[in-house]
């Protein structure tokens, strides 16, 4: 692990993060690499869909950097379309982002995100559940999920489907009592589909970062 430069922490370190121990079957240890202590502190989960739209774009684009301003973290799961997105606009807003991985740490997937994978290692955070040398598979992805809802103290999808891995995290969330939010979209848009739902059934309707903000507990926001 010392050879590979990453770090194993466990539930019985101090380093491991309080509120995931909080949540339903929390990893044993996590295998990080880069900024340890981006795990103690506020933190927002940002999940979307993998074939985002423009509008889901925009909307990631008009809410993300405004929250890293306020020293908050962002969390999300390296993948495609707004996960990617989120990590992208946190690196240049000059922000803090942790990557949750549903693979080995040595491992890159999407492939493409290549590059975004390694700048997170070297300059943000990047933890695993899994070994370094685990591939990627569907099964493990839920544990993925359930640490990205355990890590936020408000989760944010910008762009889901009704049917879709970000409304799992959502569920994930909202089990573990965490504030849940959701960009609202047009009522014909399938991929609005999810969030539209998602605010009927109680989350907190985002249509600026001052929403999520103000919702963060123990600290107060005003728009800007």
């Amino acid at each position: 692990m010392i050879k590979a430069g990453t770090r194993l922490i466990t539930v019985l370190d101090s380093e491991y993060p309080e509120r995931l121990i909080q949540i339903y079957d929390p990893p044993a240890v996590l295998h990080c690499s880069g900024h340890v202590a981006f795990l103690q502190q506020m933190a927002v989960g940002v999940v979307g869909t993998r074939t985002c739209s423009v509008y889901g774009r925009q909307a990631t684009r008009q809410i993300v950097p405004h929250i890293c301003r306020e020293d908050v973290v962002i969390v999300s799961g390296l993948a495609q379309g707004i996960d990617g997105l989120a990590h992208q606009l946190t690196c240049m807003t000059g922000g803090k982002t942790i990557g949750v991985l549903g693979n080995g740490l040595n491992h890159v997937y999407p492939h493409h995100h290549a590059a975004l994978h390694h700048q997170l290692m070297q300059e943000q955070l990047v933890i695993s559940p899994f070994p370094p040398e685990t591939p990627p598979r569907p099964f493990q992805f839920p544990q993925r999920n359930r640490i990205i809802a355990g890590l936020s103290h408000l989760l944010l999808v910008v762009e889901a489907r009704l049917r879709s891995g970000s409304l799992i995290t959502a569920s994930l969330a909202q089990e573990s009592n965490r504030i849940v939010g959701a960009v609202p979209g047009r009522i014909n848009d399938p991929l609005s589909a999810g969030c539209n739902a998602l605010i009927a059934d109680g989350a907190v309707p985002v249509n600026t970062a001052a929403d999520v903000l103000s919702q963060l507990p123990n600290r107060f926001f005003y728009p800007k």
